[in-house]
């Protein structure tokens, strides 16, 4: 539930956000999206925080990267981690926890409501805290992908949990034919 006179804040977990969309079969729409937030409330500030292969001529990511942050998104970025697995394949790991969750931890005094775009069970200390601090917090994800792309106990500690296949209509595109190979560079949220 949402008032139209709280104060939002967005924090999204590009990565995670990518996998659930993409299990579900859609892009999402991030103009879209932050419209119909800003619909739902005051927004004050949309962060997205994605790792990015700094060495590379060219990062598939870049372009989304870049729209965003000439469209209104706060962006938090650090380099990723490439590496090697034990099949061969070429992986990149990159880790935004730590980053959002302390932005998340400052903007609580100035916000009612944060809308948190993850599944990853990491995040139920930092939704906890902020519900010690006032603060209501909703949690976009999916149990609609097999396997659920949302872990158990996130889902139980939010104050509403949002079905993203709910928002499919609101905010999603159909998915664009890639440009690369996905096959080659797989992205790990850890």
């Amino acid at each position: 539930m949402f008032y139209k006179d709280e104060r939002l804040a967005l924090f999204i977990d590009g990565s995670n956000l990518y996998a659930a969309a993409k299990a579900l079969g859609f892009d999402i729409d991030y103009k879209l999206l932050r419209q119909e937030f800003m619909r739902r409330g005051k927004l004050l500030r949309a962060f997205y925080y994605t790792a990015l292969l700094e060495n590379d001529d060219y990062s598939p990511i870049r372009p989304l990267v870049d729209w965003l942050h000439y469209n209104g998104f706060t962006m938090v970025t650090k380099p990723a981690k490439e590496y090697t697995d034990s099949q061969g394949r070429r992986k990149v790991k990159g880790n935004m926890d730590i980053e959002l969750t302390v932005d998340a931890m400052e903007l609580a005094p100035r916000v009612d409501h944060i809308v948190l775009f993850s599944g990853d069970g990491d995040f139920r200390p930092l939704v906890e805290s902020l519900q010690r601090q006032g603060v209501r917090v909703s949690v976009v994800s999916t149990i609609r992908s097999q396997p659920p792309m949302i872990a158990d106990e996130l889902r139980r500690q939010a104050d509403n949990f949002i079905e993203l296949d709910e928002l499919r209509d609101v905010i999603g595109r159909p998915p664009r034919e890639p440009r690369f190979d996905r096959e080659d560079v797989a992205v790990e949220a850890k």
